[in-house]
């Protein structure tokens, strides 16, 4: 007797649970359903965050005002820096050109020096400075242009100062003046006392010098400053 189709030894006999089997089967094979499938994940960069607000609108804003900024910034670098200099001109230093041959060999036309416009609220005039004053009324007007002078202190108030043979005496004693060119006569000084107050000033080209020979001591209170150092020309820089 043959066996109905469908029974128990029918070589087409299904499990009932053969089903089902498979298709856990399957799933375990590809992986749960909330997955991406295989070519499919979405690449992320950490170093974005698309929640945050503006995005790429904020980066590309910064990115259009950048030079702007950056051009802003060195314009208040420069203002600030041409403001100190002011500053410095007008309280402590001040530089000075040299317009006239009467501090040979020392300085010559066209040098440029720097002035310390504090340096006698701190100390006394001493003999051997190089100081810018005001042109004293008593000088001679060839260039009116020129407001300020320069020359060397030779004798403070309270010194006695005079030539004789052509070298310069302070109270009494030859002094030595390593400045003047080797043989440099020193004409036109009678003997003289220097008022309380006063300076008297020479230029080191004692040949071709407008100084106190001419226009007598200046007073103190009309010094500029202290020449201490030459700036211009640049090989030629030096303290004084």
């Amino acid at each position: 007797m043959s066996t109905p189709p469908g029974l128990p030894g029918d070589g087409q006999h299904r499990d009932i649970t053969d089903g089902p089997r498979r298709a856990r089967a399957a799933v375990a094979r590809s992986g749960p359903r909330h997955l991406a499938a295989p070519g499919t994940e979405r690449a992320f960069d950490a170093d974005v965050d698309d929640a945050a607000p503006g995005g790429d609108d904020a980066h590309a804003g910064r990115s259009r005002f950048g030079p702007y900024r950056t051009a802003l910034e060195w314009l208040a670098v420069i203002a600030c820096g041409i403001l100190i200099a002011l500053t410095a001109q007008a309280l402590f230093v001040q530089a000075f050109w040299i317009p006239s041959p009467s501090m040979v060999p020392t300085l010559e036309v066209g040098d440029r020096v720097l002035v310390n416009k504090l340096a006698y609220k701190t100390h006394d005039v001493h003999r051997g400075d190089v100081i810018v004053f005001e042109r004293p009324p008593e000088a001679s007007h060839g260039n009116d242009d020129i407001k300020d002078l320069i020359k060397r202190v030779v004798a403070v108030g309270g010194d006695t100062i005079e030539a004789v043979d052509g070298r310069v005496y302070v109270n009494g004693e030859r002094i030595d003046e390593p400045y003047l060119v080797d043989g440099t006569p020193t004409d036109n000084l009678p003997r003289q006392q220097i008022p309380d107050g006063e300076v008297f000033v020479m230029g080191d080209n004692r040949t071709n010098s407008e100084d106190s020979r001419v226009f007598g001591p200046i007073d103190e209170d009309t010094i500029v400053g202290r020449a201490f150092v030459k700036v211009l020309p640049l090989g030629d820089i030096g303290w004084l």
